[in-house]
């Protein structure tokens, strides 16, 4: 007599059973090695002194430098400044990216080109332009729109500075997000959105009834990834703001080449971590799913 269909079903598969767990296992063992062992070892850092005694001198030293309110106020008006910056530029790019328009799919490579760019290139690239003999003010002399070179990089005024890298970042890792947002925009299902036709939408309501709701597991994708690498900024502040504008990263940086400090740069990047994890529960308490609304 035959084994039943399902009995010899399971027993065939029981062996496969493991398979998934064993496809995981390489990116299990990776982040283990390169992400939380150092991770570990960062804390143990920040928490001991030189001589490897264990209390809070590092964290003192921290908050005792001059450089490190500054450095957070910057990072947090960059995140603020670029995160509704970029989304907004995103979104436009995905719905052009996604639309039905003659040729909106070669717009999909124009966008990501400059994700080829590192992050110190277009630090540099972008300092190039705003340089007082760069690109800008060589274009805005010849439209007449300024009488003599416009000092864009002035450190003497730190919101100068920063918005030329708000620029420089959003040019650079907008099309981060574009990615993101064109999965979730061509995920929604084409019968939402001809309903929305069927009851002469706007484009506004369109956007705020249909596409909003529908991509918010996607938003707070984005947000969050931003989020996260907002707080990492690093070669762009370096190529345009010099050593006269700082961020946490800057700092972290400066704590362990200059200082030769590792206990108080591990401080900086357990800042750096402990902000980032708040921001990213910011955003999840903000943008609940349908799931966790219990809708």
């Amino acid at each position: 007599m035959t084994e039943a269909p399902v009995v010899a079903a399971e027993r065939r598969g029981g062996p496969q059973r493991w398979l998934p767990y064993l496809l995981l296992a390489p990116s299990v063992a990776y982040l283990l090695i390169f992400f939380a062992s150092p991770m570990i070892q960062a804390f143990g850092l920040a928490f001991t002194s030189t001589t490897g005694e264990w209390g809070l001198g590092s964290i003192r030293a921290m908050l005792g430098d001059d450089r490190f309110w500054p450095a957070v106020w910057t990072t947090v008006i960059l995140l603020v400044v670029l995160l509704p910056l970029q989304f907004a530029l995103a979104m436009a790019m995905s719905m052009v990216i996604t639309s039905r328009l003659r040729g909106s799919g070669l717009w999909l490579y124009v966008f990501l080109l400059p994700l080829g760019v590192s992050e110190l290139g277009a630090g540099i690239l972008w300092y190039s332009i705003f340089v007082e003999q760069g690109w800008l003010n060589t274009v805005l002399q010849s439209l007449g729109l300024i009488d003599r070179p416009v000092i864009w990089l002035d450190y003497r005024e730190p919101w100068r500075v920063i918005g030329t890298i708000v620029v420089a970042e959003a040019w650079r890792s907008t099309s981060l997000i574009v990615i993101i947002l064109v999965g979730g925009l061509r995920a929604i299902p084409r019968d939402y959105l001809e309903a929305a036709d069927v009851f002469h939408a706007g484009p506004w309501q369109r956007m705020r009834h249909v596409v909003l709701p529908m991509m918010r597991p996607t938003i707070r994708t984005a947000l969050i990834v931003r989020t996260v690498l907002a707080f990492e900024v690093f070669a762009t502040v370096i190529a345009l703001g010099g050593t006269g504008t700082d961020v946490l990263a800057t700092q972290a940086n400066r704590a362990y080449t200059e200082y030769q400090d590792a206990h108080l740069a591990s401080a900086y990047g357990l800042v750096i971590l402990l902000v980032s994890l708040v921001a990213v529960g910011i955003i999840l308490v903000a943008l609940p799913t349908r799931k966790e609304r219990g809708e």
